[in-house]
């Protein structure tokens, strides 16, 4: 071996022995580093999920809270508005009872007020029903306190009379299965 032959390779070992060396060092470098990561990132991950979680909590409260008020609006118009419905149902009525008023100056035959009258009520009750509004059938009816409310009792009816209604004294109504008025009714002893 010359002397060129031996600087080579000595210049070879000695440029393998750095770079392997550096090889190593980076890598532990990169090691303690993931392991600093890993420690921190646990932590750094725990700490992003929870304001995510914070922000995604405000926007459901803020959502939330517009729910609440928006249906709070709705339920103040329905309740201010909510007759509408019944009045506008009653307006051709009283319509009918102004001219009928009209018409009643220009005539005095009572069988032609009463008729108009009739006519009129029968109207109202039509329109009554078309809102959901029924009488309580009372006629020949058992006495129930579901509906009925009794404000006499006759005795000396007989068996066949006992707990049944015998006079209604004011009609009541229901309103889509609803009692609105109980119909005050003498009940058979």
């Amino acid at each position: 071996m010359t002397e060129k032959d031996i600087n080579i390779e000595d210049e070879e070992t000695l440029n393998e022995a750095p770079v392997e060396e550096t090889d190593k060092e980076t890598e532990k470098t990169k090691a303690e580093e993931a392991a600093q990561e890993e420690e921190k990132d646990p932590l750094e991950a725990a700490k992003a999920e929870i304001e995510e979680l914070k922000t995604q909590m405000l926007y459901k409260t803020a959502e939330f809270d517009n729910y609440r008020k928006r249906t709070l609006k709705e339920k103040a118009e329905l309740i201010l508005n909510g007759g509408e419905k019944a009045v506008s149902a009653v307006l051709p009525i009283i319509d009918d009872m102004e001219r009928a008023i009209e018409n009643g100056a220009k005539t005095e035959d009572p069988a032609v007020l009463r008729e108009g009258m009739e006519l009129i009520y029968h109207k109202f009750m039509k329109a009554l029903e078309g809102l959901g509004v029924k009488k309580i059938d009372t006629e020949n009816a058992d006495f129930s306190t579901d509906v009925h409310e009794a404000v006499a009792m006759v005795p000396g009816m007989g068996d066949d009379k006992k707990g049944k209604v015998i006079d209604c004294l004011q009609t009541g109504y229901m309103l889509n299965d609803k009692v609105i008025r109980h119909a005050k009714v003498a009940v058979g002893q």
